[in-house]
């Protein structure tokens, strides 16, 4: 099949999260199934280095949209990069969303609004591009939301049903792209579908809300968190619309990119290991308490946590759990950024005990992988959780996760109370300072027993958590939306 990935994200060049791993490792596994998968993706600057490019198309201006360019790029595992060239809305320092001071982009309702049309112009009945016209339109967050809207309306204007069927992928409700209803004019949204049957959400315009109402189905990253956000408690005020179209929805748990993720092979080790020998962690551990200067001591339980440092990701627990930590000798590293008031409280706590603590605000991509290497145990304690990858990188590791029973942390890691044959963490039932205590109280003690210890490592290690599984699953649903006709008889 031919499959339009639109994304705003495409790691390793474009990472804020697990939508940025997503998007570079799941279409590398579907064209691993044999299906021809290009990403569209805004041409930001970080993608100048990308010279080997040919022209697609030339997007001349209409509709109120700008002018632009389509230009591809043939990438490592069969896929095609998209980059929509529009220096006026993409060629900006800082991030995808943010500019260079922190500020979300004062135009990002139109620098997305556009990225959306592109894509349904591109699968839809009109397209310009004739000579490859996608089965699937594959929409990943809020960023593309309107894309299903636009081709919704499209498949109206055209009366014809063969244009691509549309799959929306909610990576983390909370961001719904919610933006001024007076921005619907220059969104080309019809004033019928302004209203709370349409994209209205409290009087604004939500643009994931457009593509999960005029999508043809709707995934997100773990069975569990599809059925959390048809309640009320995390459903973000969008649980009467994913309930209403509950038949359409699917969870289907990530993956991990194991030609980045694989300590046999990682480079950015100070040594490698397997499962046969994993003399090489101790290794990485003595390394990474050097390296954050931590005191090195191989029988010290080292806990480690990368990630956003929010209330979400469950920050403000381990800070309550501090006080645990330095009473039992034990000791932290974290790496991340986010709220200020939180990472106050950690640089206090590392200040007070530098040889125990260590803080490391902001983000390394090769500091992430030696702290999952090198550290005993996994911090990630969140309060949801669509999915999340590091506590799957955890045990790919041979890094024992602790996590709240929640989304797809609960889908991944499995108890100790299972047993020594399939245990691979520890998982709180509460979020809450208590159960976190208790659940440090737990892992310590298995920390103190070797044998019990080894076999949590190697179940994890064994556990994969490959995208194969995951591609399999998104192939089966897009065979659903656009089935193969039968074959003529002979």
């Amino acid at each position: 099949m031919k499959i339009l990935f639109a994304t705003p994200e495409f790691a390793p060049w474009v990472k804020t999260g697990g939508l940025g791993d997503v998007s570079g490792a799941l279409p590398a596994a579907l064209a691993a199934l044999g299906h021809d998968v290009h990403v569209l993706i805004p041409a930001y600057d970080i993608f100048a280095p990308l010279d080997d490019r040919h022209d697609v198309i030339e997007w001349p201006a209409a509709d109120g949209w700008p002018q632009a360019r389509i230009t591809s790029v043939r990438m490592a595992g069969g896929v095609t990069l998209l980059l929509l060239e529009c220096p006026e809305l993409y060629a900006h320092s800082g991030g995808p969303y943010i500019d260079s001071a922190g500020r979300d982009h004062p135009y990002n309702a139109r620098r997305f609004g556009f990225l959306a049309w592109v894509a349904a112009k591109l699968a839809g009945p009109e397209t310009p591009w004739k000579a490859w016209r996608p089965d699937i339109l594959h929409c990943h967050d809020w960023t593309v939301g309107l894309a299903p809207f636009y081709l919704h309306l499209a498949r109206q204007r055209a009366g014809d049903q063969d244009a691509a069927a549309s799959v929306m992928t909610i990576h983390n409700l909370a961001f719904q792209g919610i933006f001024p209803m007076w921005d619907a004019d220059m969104l080309r949204i019809p004033g019928e579908y302004r209203w709370f049957n349409g994209v209205e959400y409290w009087g604004q315009v939500s643009m994931l809300k457009a593509g999960l109402l005029f999508c043809d189905a709707i995934t997100t990253v773990s069975p569990t968190y599809a059925r959390e956000i048809r309640t009320e408690s995390l459903g973000m005020g969008l649980h009467g619309v994913l309930q209403g179209r509950s038949a359409v929805l699917h969870g289907i748990l990530n993956g991990v990119d194991t030609a980045i993720w694989n300590p046999t092979t990682d480079r950015r080790l100070p040594q490698n290991y397997s499962l046969a020998n994993m003399s090489g962690k101790a290794v990485c551990k003595a390394s990474l308490q050097r390296e954050f200067g931590l005191t090195e001591r191989p029988d010290v339980l080292l806990l480690s946590l990368v990630g956003r440092l929010t209330e979400q990701k469950g920050i403000d627990l381990v800070v309550e759990a501090l006080p645990w930590i330095f009473e039992h000798d034990v000791q932290l590293v974290v790496l991340g950024q986010g709220d200020p008031q939180l990472q106050r409280a950690l640089r206090a706590a590392a200040a007070a005990h530098p040889r125990q603590v260590s803080i490391n605000i902001g983000f390394s991509e090769s500091q992430a992988h030696r702290i999952e290497a090198g550290a005993d145990a996994f911090l990630m304690p969140s309060r949801f959780e669509p999915c999340g990858l590091n506590q799957m990188y955890s045990q790919v590791y041979g890094t024992v996760p602790l996590v709240h029973a929640t989304g797809g942390l609960a889908d991944s890691v499995i108890d100790l109370d299972a047993g020594m044959d399939s245990a691979t963490g520890v998982v709180i039932p509460q979020a809450t300072p208590a159960a976190l205590v208790m659940g440090l109280e737990r892992l310590r003690a298995a920390f103190a027993q070797k044998t019990l210890w080894q076999n949590l490592q190697h179940n994890g290690m064994r556990s994969g958590f490959g995208w194969q599984d995951s591609a399999r699953a998104y192939d089966a649903l897009y065979r659903q939306l656009r089935p193969e006709p039968p074959l003529e008889a002979v």
